[in-house]
């Protein structure tokens, strides 16, 4: 079994990065050579006839990543330790750093620009790796290996998560195909390849009524449609969903391994795992839940509005798509429990409808019951197959109006969803398993036969707020079997430092995945972590609403790029942009310039107001200066509200089709405003359209 290199160093030459580990002297040295950027092993650990100018040390390559003027060797130059998971070492990836290919003379305002992404919204991400236990599959996959198990790494991965699988190309190419030089596989470069998860990772080694175990919750985040919340919803023509996460609750016992301690009692340095203690049986116990955009072609289209335009595309056109996606999830987690909790009214029940009209569309010969109440007509909408003739018939849709039965602070009606699910969750069950060394692997004695797929509309706060309650009865339930609670107790009443614990550590994770989609923390956590409604969480929801709409509207653009940019969405060296700078804003500069102008009219509008007069000056002349100053403010306020599709940060890499058709229609009915068409026009002249589309704030390029 191979492992990925836990020391590396980097020797900088002028005309190569040369990669070596100083633990194993006799392997292969990586060396990506400059200013081409191939890559290649070689035999000799360094060439002592090269001009070396820096030796560092760094913790591993997180990829090779190719911009517009260069090519750069993106390495990981420090990290944070989090805990042992059964032994194995993992850490968190605090800072990073880009070897060019080339030492450039001039700045190019593209090229500063790309970086600047990269290091500003990906670097500074939540990403976690280990050198020697797999981080991108469950426990559950892992034990269903089999021979598997000793493959490298990297190709263990589950592609759906290995983070940084588009800027490990070049290596994972060159260690297949190799090169000219070194044709055919190169099992060489396997300990360079460093797989990295982006998400939450928690390990909190605790006790739970005076018996020793490891608490750990990993969410995976998919590399694929991964991008923010109103510039990324439903399914892509792959069939992959937005914001789809993986969540895994995770119990060890005896797992001797734990804290942050070094190498101590392991005789292993390249892994760095402890040895359990003889006699011992390390168990795992896991749950897994799973999460997603609701999987049908739809989007919501920023105009500067509070809530913006909902816009759902044929659901016959979405089939194969949906197909695609629900023969992955079938395929890897057997029955899906589909728990739908928009809303039944107002806008979101286009969504609901195009959800139910999809499953329908997938099962065979659909069975549907409606159960409502003083409340609500529809508490509860499940559609189920009544017949097990083909693979969508595994598919279970369970529809749950959460904000109906929560509203006025009823936080506990949400449980009536866990008790709609006791069956299905009684029958589902958790993966259980063993940690047999002897046989390379977990020896596998229950496993979970089923999933549930939980969304809302960002499938964020009530999402977070319902997966935990599903992990809270999962986990009460394991504690029974293991013999730590009696039937019908639970472990909040047995154990309160225990309850706090797991209370923050859903809360943390509810936050992380809310910030990577939305660019804030989540809501509703008052009621993960304190298991209330409170009115100071009410307050602080209403605080994270304004910072959402202010982000989604003004700053989720370049963070949409720097996602796209990263896992290949967008490829720079590939992109038909010509000579034109990718980020320049080519608006018209009077559109540009109007809300400056109203800035200027605030402005001048305090100014009226707060300067003090002169002695015997009359008092109509500021009046009428701050009226006039009113005017020219509100005329600019209600131009930009009324076509905010102008002035919304749009992603400038990869256009939106809905977002070019509202660009289009907004500046169509500026060319016919009284007042600004005719300077509108005259700025466009000599523009084609297809190049005026093309170019506007640099988002529109032709794929």
């Amino acid at each position: 079994m191979t492992f990925p290199y836990r020391d590396i160093n980097v020797h900088v030459a002028a005309d190569s990065y040369t990669f070596t580990s100083p633990s194993s002297p006799n392997a292969p040295a990586l060396v990506v050579d400059r200013p081409t950027g191939d890559v290649r092993l070689s035999e000799a650990a360094l060439n002592p006839t090269k001009r070396v100018s820096r030796v560092s040390s760094i913790a591993g390559i997180l990829g090779l990543l190719r911009l517009r003027l260069d090519k750069y060797v993106i390495v990981i130059t420090k990290t944070q330790p989090m805990g042992r998971l059964k032994g194995h070492m993992v850490y968190k990836v605090i800072s990073t750093d880009f070897l060019p290919m080339r030492e450039r003379q001039i700045r190019d305002p593209d090229e500063d620009q790309f970086l600047s992404l990269l290091k500003t919204y990906i670097m500074k991400g939540p990403m976690y790796f280990s050198y020697s236990i797999d981080l991108t599959n469950s426990f559950q996959r892992q034990a269903a290996m089999g021979t598997e198990i000793s493959k490298p790494l990297w190709m263990r991965a589950d592609d759906r998560f290995f983070w940084n699988r588009f800027v490990q190309t070049d290596l994972i190419d060159f260690r297949n195909m190799g090169n000219r030089s070194q044709p055919g596989p190169q099992p060489g470069a396997d300990p360079y390849i460093l797989p990295v998860i982006w998400g939450t990772l928690e390990i909190r080694p605790t006790t739970f009524k005076n018996t020793p175990l490891t608490l750990v919750l990993i969410t995976r985040k998919s590399r694929h449609r991964a991008g923010t919340r109103y510039f990324t919803r439903g399914l892509d023509e792959e069939g992959h969903a937005a914001n789809y996460n993986e969540t895994e609750q995770i119990v060890i016992l005896n797992d001797t391994g734990r804290g942050l301690g070094g190498y101590a009692g392991s005789t292993d340095m390249q892994s760095g795992k402890f040895r359990a203690a003889e006699g011992s049986e390390t168990q795992v116990l896991s749950y897994v839940q799973t999460r997603g955009s609701v999987p049908v072609y739809w989007a919501e289209i920023n105009a500067l509005k509070y809530t913006p335009k909902l816009q759902v595309r044929g659901i016959e056109t979405a089939l194969p798509a949906a197909k695609k996606h629900f023969d992955e999830q079938i395929r890897i987690y057997g029955d899906n429990y589909l728990v739908n909790l928009v809303n039944q009214k107002g806008r979101e029940k286009r969504i609901k409808e195009a959800y139910e009209q999809m499953v329908q569309m997938l099962v065979s010969s659909p069975s549907e019951k409606v159960a409502g109440d003083t409340i609500t007509d529809e508490k509860f909408h499940i559609i189920e197959p009544s017949t097990s003739k083909q693979e969508f018939d595994r598919l279970h849709y369970i529809y749950f109006d959460f904000h109906h039965e929560t509203k006025g602070m009823q936080m506990h009606r949400a449980m009536l969803l866990v008790e709609q699910l006791q069956d299905a969750l009684i029958k589902q069950g958790y993966f259980r398993g063993v940690d047999m060394p002897a046989n390379g692997g977990l020896e596998t004695r229950t496993s979970q036969s089923s999933v549930v797929r939980t969304n809302c509309m960002d499938s964020l706060d009530r999402t977070n707020v319902v997966q935990s309650m599903l992990a809270r009865w999962t986990l009460d339930r394991m504690f029974t079997d293991l013999g730590l609670l009696q039937r019908g107790e639970t472990f909040a009443t047995a154990d309160p430092a225990f309850e706090f614990l797991f209370r923050n550590i859903w809360a943390d994770n509810a936050d992380t995945v809310s910030k990577s989609y939305a660019g804030t923390g989540a809501m509703k956590t008052d009621i993960t972590r304190l298991g209330k409604r409170t009115r100071a969480g009410a307050s602080r929801d209403g605080n994270i609403a304004v910072t959402r709409y202010y982000l989604n509207n003004f700053r989720d653009g370049p963070r949409q790029d720097a996602f796209d940019l990263f896992l290949g969405a967008y490829e720079p060296a590939a992109a038909n942009i010509g000579s034109s700078l990718v980020f320049a804003d080519r608006r018209p500069i009077l559109i540009q310039s109007i809300p400056y102008i109203l800035a200027f009219s605030l402005f001048c509008v305090l100014v009226g107001l707060f300067t003090k007069r002169i002695p015997g000056s009359t008092v109509w002349t500021i009046r009428l200066f701050v009226l006039f100053w009113l005017v020219v403010a509100g005329w600019c306020f209600s131009f930009i509200i009324n076509n905010g599709m102008l002035y919304v940060n749009w992603p400038k890499l990869n256009p939106r089709p809905w977002a070019t058709e509202g660009y289009q229609e907004a500046i169509t009915n500026v060319r016919k405003d009284k007042l600004l068409g005719p300077f509108v026009a005259r700025h466009e002249r000599g523009l084609s359209t297809a190049r005026y589309l093309n170019a506007e704030e640099g988002k529109k390029r032709i794929e």
